[in-house]
């Protein structure tokens, strides 16, 4: 015997609710937090996360202007954005702009780079030195002293 219409129709949108609902639940208990996922970086990753999250900032700060400048106009959001199309090929003066925004940051993270690397020369110079004097100590003690 053939079932009610209704019934099928009941079967068909419990079976979707519940797919949808095991999605939501799986996606909301299976994502990580952003903590967890920067915590899960290695320390080198977590490290250049680390220094460039300032320029990230800054960067977000100018897309704001930027979007702001353009939702006060009355032009076509297509027409009156600083930001160049991608797929344009003309180069304006506002891409030099970009370029140049791309040039400091790229300048900052080689000076902070630099700046890590002489730390840790001047540590391991520090190091080689202490070891260097243990050593020449321990020649300048006569043989028959040791016993």
């Amino acid at each position: 015997m053939e079932r009610p219409l209704w019934v099928r129709w009941l079967r068909v949108w419990a079976v979707g609710g519940a797919i949808i609902g095991a999605g939501a639940l799986l996606f909301k208990y299976t994502t990580p937090t952003d903590e967890q996922l920067i915590n899960s970086l290695s320390p080198e990753l977590r490290l250049q996360y680390e220094r460039e999250r300032n320029l990230r900032q800054a960067e977000q700060k100018e897309l704001m202007k930027i979007v702001k400048e353009t939702s006060q106009s009355d032009r076509p959001i297509w027409d009156t954005g600083a930001i160049q199309s991608p797929w344009e090929k003309n180069v304006d003066p506002q891409s030099k702009g970009r370029q140049n925004f791309e040039q400091l940051k790229a300048e900052q993270v080689q000076k902070e780079e630099l700046d890590r690397i002489r730390n840790e020369l001047a540590q391991i110079r520090e190091q080689t030195s202490s070891k260097t004097g243990e050593i020449v100590q321990g020649k300048n003690k006569s043989w028959w002293k040791l016993w």
